[in-house]
This record gives C-alpha cells, structure tokens and sequence, in this order.
C-alpha cells in the first residue's frame, strides 16, 4: 500500500513538474501566454502513456502565481499564429475576446465579423463561426442584445 502511495505521488509530481516545464510562461506572465498542449505532449515527455495523464490529472489542482487551476486546465487546443507562428490557447482567445467586448462602445458592439478581423490583426486566424461559439461559450450575448443593453 506504501509502495503503491509513493508511486502515485512520484507520478503526479512527474506530469506537474511537465506541465510547468511546458507553461512557464503562462506561470510567469498569465493567461495571454498560456500555450496550447495535449495529453500526448506530457505522455511523451514523461514516458507515460496518455490514459495515465487524463487518470492523474483528474480532481487534482495546481497552486500557481496566477491563482489555483486544475490540472486538467492547462490542456486546451489552440492556433497558429499567422505572423510569428506561434501556438496561441483557445483560453487565450476566448480571454481576448472577452476583453473587447469588454471595451466595446455599448451603443455600437463589435459584431462577431469584427471580432474576427481585429483577432487576424493581431495574427490570429479564426473563423467567425468559432467566435460565435465562444462567445456562447463566455455567455456574452449577441450584437443586437448588447446594443439594446448599452
């Protein structure tokens, strides 16, 4: 029973230990830097097989200098970058996209057409379906309910 409590702990200290390694950044400077990652990228890291990582991040959580996630947070798709061709997180794009909202003028709302043009201008390349999804997603209602909130 020891032995199998030590083996666990190393286990999970191990994909920890890789998650950090992969998202430094977003550790150091938040969610706008945090990086797309996959199962397979710690498995292979590690030499675990990919069911082991979904089985060890499941119910854990992490306390990091951006506040406490679980472990399972830092898993998301992502985008290229079309300028730098850089990985960028669905998380940090749904982050954006809240921000302009946020900032949007309430008697003329972006449009989910000029969410897309203002995320391609900063070299990400999204389709408009995709912003209306996270936009649901975010609960931020469409252009005419914000323009009759404002």
């Amino acid at each position: 029973l020891i032995k199998g409590m030590e083996q666990r702990n190393k286990t999970i200290y191990r994909v920890a230990e890789s998650i950090v390694k992969f998202q430094t950044d977003f550790l150091e400077h938040g969610i706008s830097n945090l990086k797309p990652m996959v199962l397979k990228d710690v498995a292979e890291d590690i030499s675990m097989h990919e069911s082991t990582i979904s089985r060890v991040t499941t119910n854990k959580y992490m306390h990091t200098p951006q506040g406490i996630f679980p472990l399972k947070y830092f898993f998301t798709t992502g985008f290229t970058s079309a300028g730098t061709g850089t990985e960028v997180s669905s998380l940090t794009v749904k982050d954006t996209i809240q921000k302009m909202v946020r900032e949007e003028d309430p008697l003329v709302p972006l449009k989910d057409q000029q969410i897309v043009d203002a995320l391609k201008a900063r070299g990400i390349d999204i389709a408009r379906r995709t912003v209306a999804k996270y936009r649901e997603e975010l609960r931020i209602p469409p252009t005419s309910v914000r323009r009759r909130m404002g």
